[in-house]
């Protein structure tokens, strides 16, 4: 499998676009766009959660799933003199924050700022070494008073966003803010395009489905889960490259870029879709690589197993290296890999299967 020209403009277009937890609308719209040709109906959910749906009148449901939402920043107070002070829309990371340049999505347009942060000559002894917080933080848009801050558009409850955009690394990786986790998104949509090209009758009802809000909670997951009421749900989502320094594999596990896909085990994966992954990835020789989570995964897996009295899912997850910062890392060879590992899948699966455990 080779990505297509068409495929890398369309990830291209989508990581460069901002989509905030709740604001997610404008990725969306490229998304579906892209992903429209490949499906025989798409619906969008009341809080902007998008999916395609192969086969809709099936009874039998399968749903692929990522979610669409990356982490952001809300004005949260601004100052006499013009300062903006924050809050977080999700994980976003305090301490990548100083010196980056900032767009602040505001009622009359973006406008650029920049976190700032004292000189090193100004911050004293090392044991008085101040750390960012998101107490000191604070974002300069270059305005001197609030009024001029509000008169550029900028209130409380302005969305902001980094606007660091994709390239490529060595031939190897995809680097961008936001792949965790629209490359999710990339990817259950490049499995639309295959099945469609390939001319693949699936015998079930396929929904790809793209999910807002999880940065937050979980939450398009639970709702559109809901509406679907899928009989088994396969999501994708990025998990932590370990082999880079100061992570702890005791902890975090022994993952790598490169290495394949992550397979989870956890409370929430179903044995028999886990089995059925495993095997697709041994049958086509697939890499894949094992995790394993604590209680829950941390992922729309969560929300899915939990909904309508249970839903079998699963998880395979992209090794990701910088997870939460500007710079997020992915292994072009491993994206391919999660493309085929679910496209193989789910040829396997058929509404005659067992589920149930015995």
């Amino acid at each position: 499998m080779k990505f297509e020209k068409n495929s890398l403009k369309f990830l291209e277009t989508y990581l460069n676009t901002s989509s905030p937890t709740g604001y997610e609308h404008k990725g969306q719209k490229i998304w579906m766009d892209y992903i429209t040709p490949f499906v025989d109906k798409v619906e969008v959910d009341h809080y902007g959660t998008c999916y395609g749906i192969i086969n809709p009148e099936a009874e039998f449901k399968v749903v692929i799933e990522a979610h669409a939402d990356e982490i952001s920043w809300y004005v949260n107070y601004i100052t006499d003199d013009g300062l903006i002070y924050v809050i977080r829309n999700g994980g976003s990371d305090q301490t990548i924050a100083p010196s980056k340049i900032v767009h602040i999505h505001g009622e009359k347009g973006i406008v650029k700022g920049v976190f700032g942060w004292p000189a090193i000559h100004t911050r004293g002894a090392n044991q008085d070494e101040p750390t960012p917080k998101i107490d000191n933080i604070f974002i300069d848009c270059g305005a001197i008073t609030k009024q001029e801050v509000e008169d550029l558009g900028i209130f409380v409850g302005c969305m902001i966003t980094y606007p660091d955009e994709f390239f490529q690394m060595n031939d190897r990786y995809f680097v961008c803010r936001a792949l965790d986790n629209r490359i999710g998104g990339f990817m259950i949509a490049e499995v639309a395009r295959l099945l469609k090209e390939n001319k693949k009758t699936l015998p079930f009802g396929l929904y790809i489905t793209n999910s807002v809000q999880e940065e937050v909670g979980l939450y398009g997951a639970d709702m559109i889960a809901d509406t679907i009421k899928p009989n088994i749900a396969i999501v994708t989502d990025v998990t932590h490259d370990t082999s880079t320094p100061m992570i702890e594999k005791k902890k975090e596990g022994d993952q790598k870029c490169g290495n394949g896909p992550v397979v989870f085990f956890a409370p929430s994966v179903h044995h028999t879709i886990r089995e059925l992954i495993m095997d697709a990835a041994k049958s086509n020789e697939i890499p894949f690589q094992r995790a394993a989570a604590s209680r829950a995964t941390g992922t729309d897996t969560d929300a899915f197993a939990h909904s309508n009295g249970g839903v079998p899912s699963a998880l395979v997850s992209l090794p990701l290296r910088y997870m939460h910062t500007t710079v997020e890392m992915v292994s072009k060879e491993d994206v391919k890999n999660v493309i085929r590992l679910i496209y193989e899948t789910l040829l396997k699966i058929t509404p005659e299967m067992k589920l149930k455990y015995h």
